[in-house]
């Protein structure tokens, strides 16, 4: 079996070396452990750091893409280079590759195909007391959304099977933590929480570059996931509390009109129109978003099966055309 650990990078220069200098390359379960960087078009000597510290594989973007696009790189380097399991971490040394072993075990032992970190987040110091709120409304929300149990879901410390990391599929350019498991969940994949330790803080975070920004970003991803993911409840749950407004409003008109006390409170009637068909309109709405999210999943398996063979027609070139 063959472990592959990626780091996708931008201009990480400084703190790339902590990080690789503390990667392991032996882990119980495994035949060989291989380190992959994903340079996300760094304009510093991240390269050079990686390639000087032994880094087996190094795939870049001309320009940078994103972490989100960063990791789906690496996903699909790590497969074509033959990765049975696969290990995401941070190349600001953020967690600790010491529980690494404990993050690949779950997938050795065949009991998980996802395996998150869970970071002791309400214990981490750098860490502000919005961005533990929002970390654990982005937890919260992925356990809806997915149907599964994940304490920490923006950790980016995980571990992927293969068979997982093919039919992974990123569609926020911010970030790919609460999408990937999400994901998972509605495959019906068998996924565990570990807990894993934390370094020291060496940089202020990318993704938080102020709380303003941060929780404008978060907002729209959690809202973003629930449109993609659960787009009839999202929908419908709109289209049902105008459609109750509008029935409420409809309803007292009545009453006021029975009882002749109806003079000046045509207003009411017509807002009890308009939300009546606006909450219809949303239905529909909701029928049709669940349709194409259908569509998407069907895409979703195609593209899947069409990494599945592309991975394994270059396995088979390598091996010189044996299967």
């Amino acid at each position: 079996m063959k472990l592959i650990i990626q780091i996708p990078c931008y201009n990480e220069a400084d703190t790339l070396g902590v990080a690789l200098d503390a990667l392991p390359r032996e882990v119980p379960g495994f035949d060989s452990v291989e380190w992959l960087v994903i340079d996300d078009g760094s304009v510093d000597a991240t390269v050079a750091v990686a390639r000087a510290h032994g880094v087996d594989h190094v795939v870049r973007h001309p320009r940078n893409k994103g972490l989100a696009r960063a990791f789906m790189t690496g996903i699909d380097a790590c497969l074509r280079f033959g990765a049975d399991v696969i290990v995401n971490t941070d190349a600001d040394n953020q967690y600790d590759a010491a529980d690494i072993p404990a993050l690949t075990e779950p997938i050795v032992a065949g009991r998980a195909e996802m395996v998150v970190g869970a970071r002791p987040v309400g214990s981490i110091e750098h860490f502000s007391r919005i961005k533990r709120a929002l970390q654990r409304l982005g937890s919260w929300v992925v356990r809806v959304a997915s149907g599964t149990d994940v304490p920490d879901a923006p950790s980016g410390f995980r571990a992927f099977s293969s068979a997982v990391a093919r039919r992974l599929v990123v569609f926020n350019d911010y970030t790919y933590t609460l999408e990937t498991i999400i994901q998972a969940g509605q495959r019906n994949v068998a996924i565990e929480s570990v807990p894993v330790r934390v370094n020291a803080d060496l940089r202020p975070s990318r993704l938080v570059k102020s709380i303003p920004s941060y929780v404008r970003r978060s907002i729209v991803t959690i809202v973003r996931i629930f449109v993609i993911y659960r787009p009839f409840r999202f929908f419908a749950a709109i289209g049902s509390l105008l459609l109750g407004a509008g029935f409420v409003l409809g309803i007292r008109f009545i009453y006021l009109s029975a009882t002749g006390q109806s003079g000046g409170n045509v207003q009411s009637l017509i807002l009890a129109g308009a939300l009546l068909v606006t909450g219809f309109q949303t239905v529909l709405v909701a029928f049709l978003a669940d349709l194409l999210a259908a569509n998407r999943k069907l895409l979703e398996d195609l593209r899947a099966r069409s990494l599945f063979a592309a991975v394994d027609a270059e396995r088979r070139d390598a091996s010189g055309g044996s299967p």
